[in-house]
């Protein structure tokens, strides 16, 4: 018990709550000795950023629970009520540890778990992993197929992720600013939302995410055309200053 709290950077009184909070499979005993592997620390690393994001003990010993038992993680957090509809689309994905590696292959590395933990792409569930996002794996697995290292296809993650936040920001203040002003007014006097502010809620979160998406999409694919654009006239300027050289070489002084 000591090792693993020494290895998770926690201490062994916080590893004994969680063992009494059931957040941790029990070890394996052999007599009186008890043997944790490589799976509780992943399940420690796992709590350990949950809490960094603000989840509390409680939620995570939910959606753990959610995970062990199949129940859909989108129903636990409350997404299917109208009140909140889901903007995302993603499907999480089980993986057993055998079927990472045929998605990764060798660029299944004890870094490379512990950078997928901390994005949040990855989170353990006893023997096996859940990834947060079927597109996001097929594409991942896709670069990481083409020649791009995993770490990375993790690292660009990281920061797509950051930029992903600051434009979901931009458009969450549009919506409270512009169009949820009087339903958000009422709600911060503590009187509970009526039918029609319920609905209306919902019915601008359905009707606002085909048209985030659009210009998200529509401004990166433009800067993809200004960047491709200008790498290519950059590339084409320094061969002529080659083929100018090469010329030059060849008349001699």
């Amino acid at each position: 018990m000591a090792d693993l709290a020494e290895e998770a950077g926690i201490t062994v009184r916080t590893l004994r709550f969680y063992r009494e909070r059931k957040l941790i499979p029990p070890p394996r005993r052999e007599g009186r000795i008890a043997w944790y592997n490589e799976h509780h620390l992943a399940r420690l690393r796992t709590i350990g950023a949950l809490l960094e994001r603000g989840h509390t003990l409680g939620g995570i010993a939910e959606l753990l629970s959610a995970f062990e038992s199949g129940r859909d993680v989108g129903e636990l957090l409350g997404l299917q009520n109208p009140f909140v509809p889901p903007w995302s689309e993603e499907t999480p994905v089980r993986l057993t540890p055998e079927e990472l590696a045929d998605h990764f292959s060798q660029d299944i590395t004890a870094e490379n778990l512990t950078a997928s933990l901390d994005i949040g792409y990855l989170a353990v569930d006893g023997d096996e992993f859940v990834h947060i996002s079927r597109r996001l794996l097929d594409a991942s697995t896709e670069l990481v197929h083409k020649g791009i290292p995993l770490a990375a296809v993790l690292e660009a993650g990281r920061r797509v992720r950051a930029h992903a936040d600051a434009l979901a920001d931009i458009f969450t203040t549009l919506i409270r600013t512009h169009v949820l002003t009087d339903v958000l007014e009422r709600a911060g006097t503590g009187e509970p939302p009526t039918p029609q502010e319920v609905h209306h809620i919902a019915e601008t979160i359905e009707n606002l995410r085909p048209l985030s998406k659009g210009v998200v999409e529509a401004e990166l694919s433009m800067a993809m055309d200004r960047r491709v654009r200008a790498e290519l006239a950059e590339w084409l300027r320094e061969q002529g200053e080659k083929d100018g050289q090469g010329e030059k070489d060849k008349q001699g002084p």
